[in-house]
């Protein structure tokens, strides 16, 4: 027989912390969302996880490929 795995509590700390801080949502408009909405927006502001960095030799091979412009101000 398989095990059930532990339910996880909602994190309402950390969510009202985030929705009413963070967002600047009025109390309404947090206890109108639901835990679905709040998690969605939660993870908009995650870092997204696109992988390592790029190498030193890939950044560089990058910069040469595009390299910044110096540009004359206007007069």
């Amino acid at each position: 027989m398989l095990a059930t795995p532990a339910a996880v509590p909602f994190p309402w700390r950390e969510a009202m912390a985030f929705g009413l801080g963070r967002l600047c949502w009025t109390p309404d408009a947090f206890w109108a969302a639901s835990p679905r909405e709040i998690l969605a927006a939660i993870e908009a502001y995650r870092p997204l996880l696109a992988g390592d960095a790029p190498s030193r030799a890939a950044l560089s091979t990058l910069m040469q490929a595009h390299p910044d412009v110096a540009y004359e101000p206007l007069d």
